[in-house]
């Protein structure tokens, strides 16, 4: 069973604010970046589209940091 606030390919909290109802209105920090089709695929079948991966797992560390730069 997968949890929606946390990462289906590590299991660490993959900071969704969509799955939280707390922050459910806040745009989520997957909306400003690319996320490769390839690193989606990868996941086994039973895991896709349960959860939202974190930012480590979705290799988007460096487009998160590059969007916070000055």
């Amino acid at each position: 069973m997968t949890t929606p606030t946390l990462c289906p390919a590590c299991g660490a909290v993959n900071g969704c604010t969509l799955a939280d109802p707390r922050t459910a209105a806040q745009a989520c920090w997957c909306f400003s970046v690319s996320i490769d089709p390839a690193v989606l695929q990868a996941l086994p079948d039973e895991l896709r589209n349960k959860a939202c991966l974190c930012p480590r797992c979705a290799h988007v560390d460096e487009q998160l940091r590059n969007a916070d730069a000055p």
